[in-house]
């Protein structure tokens, strides 16, 4: 692909919407609440807000930087800036080509859920086993999952300004407002359970937004931790190609600094009024309990609370999942952008051609996937997984992609861009025109000495060679 012919961004508000829209999705809104949950509400907020502006910010920084250095995707970017680590291209493009076609299957499901609550029949969702009945079954998610990657596709087919950005500009707005308007409601609702105990949603507020260090140890601060390193590439969309993508399309005279913040708050900002909108409404209906559901949070346990606030759950449910879909395709078009980038800049071939490949291995994966729960179907334990869980397809492409894959390529850009090509790279392309680099020696301790040993500890959890207490 000529450079010189490489599209950009049209300005410095589309960067920072399309590439907000990457960062909050299915990550922000099912697994955030979930894991804040688990681990004691506030310490998760501040541990993970924590990290988020050193960790974070290091490895957001350090991959859109290298975008707009290189105007390379993840493929052919790393090869840019050293021959001998063209190999780290490849592991980061193979990322994203793992996590499209699974999620695209749980785009499917959120479609799904959409469609019932919009057609008036959310009481059927609440209902025990509806979630594992549909998911079992061989067509409809097969069919939902192809209307997901259908949208998806036709945006990546309009190109970066009339598809990405333009798509970024409407659905962005309108999602913060249903997340604010969501949240707000949330707070306002009571509920008198059959133990005769009143609960309300800013109870629920209190439990996720103080910390609770009751019974607190090292290791419990240390699961914490890791959980909210993991909860981290997810929310940034960081180590799997998409930010190098995006930033290769960042005109030269903008503020990548100031970008760069407005990212993070915008992230962050909708990961905490995720917990803000689902916590305080499952603890209402559903106590302590019913907020420590697990994954299966979205899918099974707000169903339910739902159908418990009566005539308006439906409304609301289908406002909920509206929002969840608009989050969902922002983010699977930036993980289909991460690789037809990469096939356009390395194989010099068309948005359409390359968009065309990477959706028929999309759509063949996603395919498989479904099956999985069906015709495909199998157990496996996973290093990191609990005792008693067992995993399928769409679990074991997780495991590979976010909690393998991931981790390394963050590693390795860490050991490249900190020891063998200097952290100086970084921050001459964000000092550009003269802009000041804000941490900008918290960046150079980040990405030289912590951000490593972060990561060897994660990666050491992961195989099961590190146990959490």
């Amino acid at each position: 692909m000529n450079e010189k012919k490489r599209h950009s961004f049209g300005g410095s508000l589309g960067f920072v919407l399309a590439a907000a829209g990457s960062a909050v999705g299915l990550g922000n809104i099912w697994r955030f609440p979930y894991l804040a949950a688990k681990d004691g509400g506030g310490l998760f907020l501040v541990v993970y807000i924590l990290l988020a502006l050193t960790f974070g910010f290091a490895l957001l920084t350090t991959e859109i930087s290298i975008g707009r250095k290189t105007k390379q995707s993840p493929l052919t970017a790393y090869g840019r800036l050293n021959k001998k680590w063209g190999f780290l291209g490849v592991i980061a493009c193979l990322v994203p080509v793992i996590i499209m076609p699974y999620y695209c299957v749980i785009g499917g499901w959120v479609l799904k859920y959409f469609l019932v609550f919009l057609t008036g029949n959310g009481a059927e969702a609440a209902e025990d086993g509806y979630f594992g009945g549909y998911i079992t079954q061989q067509f409809e998610p097969i069919i939902m999952m192809f209307i997901f990657l259908a949208v998806v596709a036709f945006i990546i087919f309009r190109g970066v300004n009339k598809g990405i950005e333009n798509s970024s500009k409407i659905i962005m707005p309108i999602l913060l407002l249903m997340v604010i308007g969501i949240s707000i409601f949330s707070l306002t609702i009571s509920h008198t359970g059959d133990d005769g105990v009143t609960r309300t949603g800013l109870e629920g507020l209190r439990i996720y937004v103080i910390p609770n260090l009751e019974g607190i140890t090292v290791g419990k601060l240390f699961t914490v931790l890791v959980d909210a390193l993991g909860q981290l590439f997810f929310s940034l969309s960081v180590a799997m190609g998409i930010m190098i993508a995006y930033g290769s399309y960042v005109k030269d005279d903008a503020n990548l600094g100031k970008s760069i913040n407005q990212i993070e708050i915008f992230d962050t900002g909708v990961a905490f009024l995720a917990g803000a909108m689902i916590i305080p409404a499952v603890y209402t209906f559903m106590g302590t309990e019913g907020m420590a559901s697990g994954p299966s949070l979205m899918f099974v346990s707000l169903p339910k609370v739902f159908h418990a606030m009566g005539s308006v759950g439906n409304v609301v449910g289908c406002v909920f999942f509206a929002m969840v879909l608009f989050a969902a395709i922002t983010s699977a078009v930036s993980v289909m952008e991460a690789v037809v980038a990469s096939i356009m800049d390395k194989f010099h071939m068309s948005r359409n051609k390359a968009g065309i490949i990477e959706g028929l291995i999309a759509l063949v994966g996603g395919i498989i996937v479904c099956l999985g729960y069906n015709l495909l179907y199998f157990e496996v334990k996973l290093p990191n997984t609990a005792k008693d869980a067992t995993c399928q397809i769409l679990d074991v492409m997780d495991y590979i992609s976010n909690n393998c894959l991931m981790p390394v390529v963050a590693l390795l850009t860490c050991i490249l861009i900190g020891w063998v090509l200097k952290p100086k790279t970084i921050i001459d392309e964000v000092e550009k025109n003269g802009n000041k680099m804000g941490r900008k020696r918290l960046y150079m301790i980040m990405i030289k000495f912590i951000s490593p040993l972060f990561l060897i500890l994660l990666l050491l959890q992961t195989l099961g060679i590190l146990k959490l207490g």
